[in-house]
């Protein structure tokens, strides 16, 4: 359930367009950190605003920003 957890997933999903087209489809925070969770990683939704603009950048193919994240879980 850490920072680093989400970083790592975040990583993972940065270079899986099949895992970033699961996102954007994730209705809630719910959904998101299940999602993490099949793929081995496990946090909090409130872990996304701990992140900075700059580490969120490139995710889902460049087109999720921080605001597109804490949309998404909250």
């Amino acid at each position: 359930m850490s920072l680093e957890q989400l970083k790592a997933f975040l990583a993972k999903v940065k270079g899986d367009s099949n895992l970033q087209e699961k996102l954007k489809e994730a209705k809630s925070p719910e959904d998101v950190v299940g999602i993490a969770k099949e793929h081995g990683h496990e946090f909090t939704a409130d872990k996304v605003t701990e992140l900075s603009e700059e580490e969120l950048e490139g995710v889902a193919g460049g087109q999720m920003s921080l605001s597109d994240w804490k949309c998404v879980h909250n």
